[in-house]
């Protein structure tokens, strides 16, 4: 659901940056009160986890591919202020250095998927979670929380292609929603199974805001978690699902996709997550490995920045 440049007029992309930029301040503050010292490395480890993830495209119906927004998994680990700042940090990498999704655009990618996503999958997860008892209960608000997360993002994206005057609201407003209906149950299954995972291995981890006490250090779930990341990028991003994602499939059905740009920045060397000289999947082993390490170092270093004022 990256959305490229080109795709979206002067007045939206003003709009979305300043939302975005208001949005990401608020949950910098929310960052001190929602995540205790002990937890900060989780920040740096959650930021890698989504990189990784996000490179590993899934198939749907009709020729078309999802990937993890991973939105609410964070929010329901480290609380919603975190998860904005971890997704926004990866798009923001995404961006700069692998020109995945627009430099233009990087204001109304963060706005549907690190704030949008985030805040309205969270308030699903903490409302129905306190109406439903028990341990599937909440593995139940989970995956609903989820799905709304990819839904209503994929709607305020059509609302802003419609906006921008690319294409009518009638007709984008169907196709960005159903594709994404499917795409949002294969959201909901990957982040109730890694829930599930740390449940069952960390129980202490997967608290409601603000959490208790940490059993233990949580360095050792830290570096597990920058293994398994890095495990996804060597052993299946190369197999990853080629197949156009939601958004690419709705503009190549309704003829806008001849409208997509690229505005050139220096740092995006990785393009596409590929390393020049290097065979295609090589590319992205590399690519993703550097890329899983710079999120997690950034997104850290956020952190303990909150953490110090």
């Amino acid at each position: 659901m990256h959305i490229p440049d080109g795709f979206l007029d002067t007045k939206v992309i003003a709009a979305t940056t300043a939302l975005s930029a208001a949005g990401l301040a608020a949950a910098w503050k929310r960052v001190h009160a929602e995540v205790p010292p002990q937890r900060i490395p989780l920040l740096g480890v959650a930021a890698a986890f989504v990189f990784a993830a996000q490179m590993l495209n899934f198939p749907v119906a009709g020729g078309t591919s999802g990937h993890l927004i991973g939105g609410v998994l964070v929010a329901v680990l480290l609380g919603p202020g975190a998860a904005s700042i971890v997704i926004a940090t990866v798009l923001a990498v995404q961006c700069f250095l692998f020109a995945d999704g627009g430099l233009l655009a990087l204001g109304a990618n963060v706005f549907n998927m690190a704030l949008l996503g985030v805040i309205s999958g969270y308030a699903v997860f903490r409302l129905l979670s306190a109406v439903l008892p028990g341990s599937w209960g909440k593995m139940a608000a989970v995956a609903v929380a989820a799905w709304t997360s990819v839904m209503l993002s994929a709607i305020c994206c059509a609302g802003e292609l419609a906006w921008s005057g690319i294409v009518s609201w009638n007709v984008v407003f169907p196709a960005m929603a159903g594709i994404h209906a499917l795409i949002g149950a294969g959201e909901a299954a990957i982040t109730c199974m890694v829930l599930g995972a740390i449940t069952v291995a960390r129980p202490d981890l997967v608290q409601p805001v603000p959490a208790g006490p940490v059993q233990g250090s949580v360095w050792p779930m830290t570096v597990f978690g920058l293994v398994a990341a890095t495990g996804l990028v060597l052993f299946i991003s190369p197999f990853a699902s080629r197949w156009p994602d939601g958004l690419e499939r709705a503009a190549s059905m309704l003829g806008f996709s001849q409208h997509a740009a690229h505005v050139a920045v220096a740092t995006q060397v990785l393009s596409d997550y590929t390393v020049p000289g290097l065979a295609p999947a090589a590319g992205t082993i590399v690519a993703g490995t550097l890329g899983v390490g710079l999120v997690f170092g950034l997104a850290l270093l956020l952190a303990r920045k909150v953490r110090a004022r």
